[in-house]
């Protein structure tokens, strides 16, 4: 029995969306749904409690940065992350692969691993597929994803061919070395950039090693939106449907309801909390900077339509000094509203499946997000 299990519930009728719940160690969670991102075991300037508050089912942690600072070892010694960090629900972590994608002027791939220079100190590294997973073994998280390439948009047909094949050769000595399959389930990761026919190997490999959960990655790295809904029109048929369905670092509403539309159940980005600490907010009706002159005596709350805690407290003029004047506080008050925001936004997304109405919801919401008019601004 694997550690993790998807249960499909129902399937939109007027757009195939999924509605699902993911079973993990540390209790379920809906679908399709956000993940926070807290790299260094914390979601920036939010409590667990916060978290919960606002229905966060599993965050996401980020191996590369906890194997630098504190080290696997020190949160292994505390009782995995969940104990590290006073988080009882479910935890991802990623594989570190993105850092290879991200500190690529630092880093030389070989079929055995990446060598590369630890960000901080310039100090030599190594990260191999059976590094990764020993690292994630000792952080003790819920959902460990394989050592991937994350290949730079766009690649070249060949460098995306040889990208995709050692991805596959690594991904199975990933699933070799994951030592408690029985309490963390490793994810692997499609990969195939643009191009429909690697997409197709890509999946092909990694389904026949029976995963119990896959990832679209390799999307969400500089390609239009348009781009990337292609690429999941054509790569989600070929994913299993009795498992669940993960696109990495995505977290732009219109690209939340697009990948759910096509077929994906769990979605994470650093978007939401990044833009929150400068002073850019998520609402009903767009992107709001919160920092702008026109806010200084605006009395109303970030969000008319919003019940977050945040919108029903504090008002635009004194979110905007706080981050005027770098206060920790005002940043928490960002964060706390972006965060609830998506997480809301996911919760609206599945009561539309549930009740066959999700592109409906989607043309209502673009509508009002702003997303039709001509050179709207996103994130």
């Amino acid at each position: 029995m694997s550690a993790v299990t998807y249960e499909l519930i129902k399937e939109c009728g007027q757009s195939g969306a999924r509605l699902g719940k993911i079973h993990t160690p540390h209790g379920s969670f809906d679908t399709p749904m956000f993940m926070p991102v807290g790299t260094l075991a914390t979601v920036k300037t939010m409590s667990p409690e916060e978290l919960k508050e606002m229905g966060a089912g599993i965050i996401l942690s980020n191996t590369y940065h906890l194997w630098l600072r504190p080290g696997e070892d020190i949160v292994e010694e505390a009782g995995g992350l969940h104990q590290f960090m006073n988080w009882d629900r479910g935890i991802l972590t990623d594989s570190g692969g993105f850092q290879v994608f991200s500190l690529s002027d630092l880093r030389k791939i070989t079929e055995e691993g990446v060598h590369f220079r630890n960000h901080l100190s310039g100090e030599k590294l190594f990260l191999s597929p059976e590094k990764s997973i020993a690292i994630q073994n000792a952080l003790g998280s819920d959902i460990m994803m394989a050592f991937d390439e994350c290949p730079p948009y766009p690649a070249e047909f060949d460098y995306m061919k040889a990208s995709v094949e050692r991805t596959s050769r690594w991904a199975e000595r990933c699933l070799h070395s994951n030592k408690s399959p029985d309490r963390q389930a490793l994810f692997g990761i499609i990969q195939g950039g643009e191009y429909e026919a690697l997409r197709k190997q890509s999946a092909a490999d990694l389904t026949s090693l029976d995963f119990p959960g896959y990832a679209v990655g390799g999307l969400s790295v500089g390609e239009p939106k348009d781009v990337m809904n292609r690429v999941l029109e054509f790569t989600t048929p070929l994913l299993p449907q009795n498992k669940p369905r993960y696109l990495m670092g995505v977290g732009s509403p219109d690209s939340l309801i697009d990948g759910v539309i096509r077929g994906i159940d769990m979605f994470d980005c650093v978007l939401p909390t990044r833009i929150a600490r400068n002073g850019t907010c998520m609402t009903s009706t767009g992107r709001l900077v919160v920092r702008n002159s026109k806010y200084a005596r605006d009395f109303g709350p970030l969000d008319e339509a919003c019940d977050c805690h945040v919108c029903q407290t504090y008002s635009r003029a004194y979110i905007r000094h706080l981050v005027k004047a770098n206060e920790t506080f005002g940043f928490r008050l960002t964060t706390y509203h972006n965060l609830y925001f998506l997480i809301k936004l996911m919760g609206q997304v599945r009561q539309a499946i549930k009740e066959d109405r999700l592109l409906d919801f989607k043309a209502a919401f673009f509508e009002q997000y702003g997303f039709n008019k001509p050179n709207a601004r996103n994130f």
